[in-house]
């Protein structure tokens, strides 16, 4: 309703051009063609393939090419002609002119738009530039209003489920359809952002996949979103989420995600509290921070971006600013979901050897963070914090900043079993406790390298994996925290006092 009267408001205040940039071209015409009922005024479109026809009754308009200069049948569908025929008609009329952003780099035709919008008030003619992508020229800018389709809210996107769920019911007869509200919940949560017919398109395959809208249905629609919206490499959708199960530790960082869980993944109408914006993991190399980050979106259900500052970077001067902002704007899209950033110190610098650049990618971010209402919980991870800027790491943009150790004699032990039960070895046959004691001073990644290196080992002597063969790839490994003794020292030292331990 709201879409409607908006646009009757442009076209009543005698506005000549106006350019819709959308991928529901359908849904615009149709819009459009709702108006025509209150304007009293014929609504005609153009398109390179049939010409001018009637939106109504879709039949061809010949009068129009008896107008033109050029009196051949190609008139019909030449954009020159088009504008010509429309100058000359002295009929006011709606034209909705699809994918014309083509033509609109051609002088004569900007000059044809801008005569005939001079002279609105006396052909009473309203332009309509229907397209994916319009890029409207300087000489038009002020001639031209913008319109946009407005995004399914909530309420919308439940009304499309329960329509769809019909449609499923007369085709399958009185079958019933397994839903239960809490997967109906997760689905709308990850359908907002897309337009109508591409959020009924991703209701239909959760339905007709399985005859459900269940849990498993969730990975594939955050999938399908992600491709939906055209990603360029900027941002990544991890597809491989943890379960918390998947990490051993953390309890601290686990307790406190958990606290905050609900009012992250609430609807705004029930929003008493601010939502949680986000932490920094500071640790050793190799210690589960990136494990955590996944983690979290895993738990929370929601879809896991990574930020890349690999592929953010480009030569051209403003690309790289560009490139930040469509990857911001892309994870408001996807929200809600974990936008993980990954080593952010390696992508932002204090210094001034790139021009400024990173200047400005932290100025884009930092404006982004205070500004964003959007629920996109951020996972920063660091080796290095001391080359991040305070008005980063300060309290307000991110909620909390953890430190991830190397794990403890029981946590080294939880570490075992689970990449033991993830290789399919049975953790009851070994002696956990005198591994993780043989291995004091082991990070996470080290420890899975361990039974990696013993399954090797057993595969090549064609036995099975023994509590021998893995004392002796303890043995045998020098870990990071004697290869680097006094950097790592020097860090827990200095994270004792500035952070919270995350284990």
């Amino acid at each position: 309703m709201y879409e409607l009267n908006d646009l009757l408001l442009l076209l009543r205040s005698s506005q000549p051009v106006i350019s819709i940039q959308t991928h529901e071209e359908q849904r615009a015409i149709d819009l459009i063609k709702r108006c025509s009922v209150t304007l009293n005024k014929p609504i005609f479109q153009w398109s390179i393939t049939r010409g001018v026809v009637d939106a109504v009754s879709g039949k061809q308009v010949l009068e129009l090419a008896n107008k033109a200069v050029d009196q051949n049948p190609e008139a019909l569908s030449d954009p020159k002609q088009t504008l010509l025929s429309i100058s000359k008609d002295r009929t006011p009329g709606v034209y909705i002119l699809l994918d014309f952003h083509h033509h609109l780099e051609d002088p004569f035709i900007i000059r044809l738009i801008k005569e005939l919008a001079q002279s609105h008030y006396d052909n009473g003619h309203h332009l309509i530039f229907i397209s994916h992508e319009i890029e409207i020229p300087n000489e038009l800018s002020r001639f031209t209003a913008s319109f946009s389709l407005s995004l399914p809210d909530r309420e919308a996107l439940q009304k499309l489920i329960i329509s769809e769920l019909k449609v499923w019911k007369l085709k399958k007869g009185n079958e019933t359809l397994d839903a239960d509200r809490k997967s109906i919940d997760l689905l709308i949560n990850n359908l907002t952002g897309l337009t109508v017919s591409e959020a009924k398109r991703l209701i239909r395959n959760a339905i007709y996949d399985d005859d459900a809208i269940s849990y498993c249905d969730i990975d594939r629609v955050q999938k399908a979103k992600y491709e939906l919206l055209g990603q360029d490499g900027v941002l990544s959708f991890e597809y491989e989420t943890a379960s918390f199960n998947q990490v051993g530790g953390l309890a601290a960082l686990k307790q406190w995600l958990s606290i905050r869980k609900e009012a992250f993944i609430a609807d705004e109408s029930e929003l008493t509290l601010d939502r949680p914006k986000g932490i920094l993991l500071v640790g050793i190399q190799g210690s589960g921070k990136s494990l955590a980050a996944k983690a979290v979106a895993g738990v929370w259900h929601v879809p896991l971006l990574r930020l890349d500052f690999g592929t953010l970077y480009n030569k051209f001067f403003g690309e790289t600013e560009k490139n930040i902002r469509k990857a911001l704007e892309l994870a408001e899209v996807m929200a809600p979901c974990v936008l993980w950033v990954d080593e952010i110190e390696k992508g932002i610098s204090t210094g001034d050897y790139d021009s400024g650049t990173s200047q400005r990618v932290l100025a884009t971010l930092l404006t982004w963070m205070a500004e964003n209402r959007k629920p996109i919980f951020i996972v920063a991870t660091a080796n290095d914090i001391k080359s991040l800027p305070p008005e980063l790491i300060r309290k307000g943009r991110l909620d909390e900043i953890f430190f991830v150790d190397l794990p403890g004699p029981s946590t080294r032990a939880e570490i075992y079993r689970i990449h033991m039960e993830k290789r399919e070895s049975d953790p009851a046959a070994f002696d956990l406790v005198e591994l993780a004691d043989r291995s004091a001073g082991f990070s996470g990644a080290e420890i899975e390298q361990i039974v990696v290196s013993g399954l090797y080992r057993s595969m090549a002597q064609k036995q099975v994996l023994s509590q021998a063969m893995l004392l002796e790839e303890i043995t045998q490994t020098r870990p990071l925290s004697v290869v680097m003794a006094e950097e790592i020292s020097q860090l827990q030292a200095w994270a004792e006092d500035r952070t919270v331990p995350a284990n």
